[in-house]
């Protein structure tokens, strides 16, 4: 099996390593100069027809633009001729909008309040266009965090404040558990397109997440900030992020990978990260 990945970030270069360790072959596209992990064939984006015409699966975790879906602005053509197995689409949680803090699960219908969120549904529907019947997984993550990337750093780096805003809940995923999920999902393919819900199975309060960092680090809580207060001083990005809520259930993603997560709150998936850096062991 031949794994294209188009976008080798945080995310991307997690499945890689996976892919790798499971026997595929993996190339990969990035529009950074850095090399991928060893055992990545590195392709530069304006230059994948070649590698397209060559995968048996295709995974895209680059977002889309205000134009839409950059890979497939360049490259519908050669995707549709191509004899791809298997696509799979890293979109979000937020096409589901916002539910008053009601829980959705993959068969609950797109509402998406936040332009971006927006693009991603029409990111979607175009890549169902593309597979044309082929398996398709739309993957719906939920918030990303991972070895360098979580509460931990923020507490750390001084950043963290928690937000109060009694009820507010937030779904978490972390990274290994996104990349687990790709490679059981291209070894149980769908018929057609099938919707996943990546998130864990505890949505918390982002306060609670912060406090739980700090705990695990020996600091001082980070002070606490009203949410009205903080608001005033969000970006447009961050505001929107707080104006959606709603909590999504995973365990029929789960069930169709066959697979539990490794993480199911933030509690497990913070711990391990800290013993990881301890042991010296962490991958970023």
């Amino acid at each position: 099996m031949r794994l294209l990945i188009f976008g080798l970030g945080y995310c991307g270069a997690a499945v890689a390593r996976q892919a790798l360790l499971a026997g595929m072959k993996v190339s990969a596209t990035s529009r950074a100069a850095a090399a991928g992990p060893a055992g990545v064939d590195m392709v530069a984006f304006g230059d994948a027809a070649r590698a397209i015409a060559g995968a048996t699966h295709v995974l895209v975790t680059a977002p889309p633009g205000q134009d839409g879906d950059p890979v497939l602005a360049r490259y519908a053509t050669a995707l549709g001729a191509a004899s791809i197995r298997w696509f799979g689409y890293l979109s979000t949680t937020g096409v589901y909008g916002d539910r008053g803090g009601a829980w959705v699960d993959e068969d609950t219908p797109p509402a998406p309040t936040a332009a971006r969120s927006q693009r991603r549904l029409a990111a979607e529907e175009a890549w169902r266009a593309c597979a044309a019947g082929r398996p398709l997984d739309l993957f719906r993550v939920a918030g990303i965090y991972g070895p360098g990337r979580s509460a931990l750093d923020e507490v750390r780096g001084g950043r963290a404040r928690r937000v109060i805003r009694p009820g507010h809940k937030f779904g978490r995923i972390h990274r290994d558990d996104i990349a687990a999920a790709v490679l059981a999902a291209i070894g149980r393919p769908p018929t057609g397109t099938r919707v996943l819900n990546l998130s864990d199975d505890e949505p918390a309060e982002s306060a609670l997440v912060i406090e739980e960092a700090a705990r695990l680090l020996g600091m001082p809580l980070p002070p606490a900030v009203a949410f009205d207060q903080a608001y005033a001083g969000m970006s447009d990005m961050a505001r929107s992020f707080w104006a959606d809520d709603r909590r999504v259930a995973c365990a029929r993603t789960q069930a169709a990978l066959g697979l539990r997560w490794r993480y199911p709150s933030y509690r497990e998936g913070l711990r391990d990260i800290v013993a990881e850096e301890a042991a010296g062991g962490v991958q970023q």
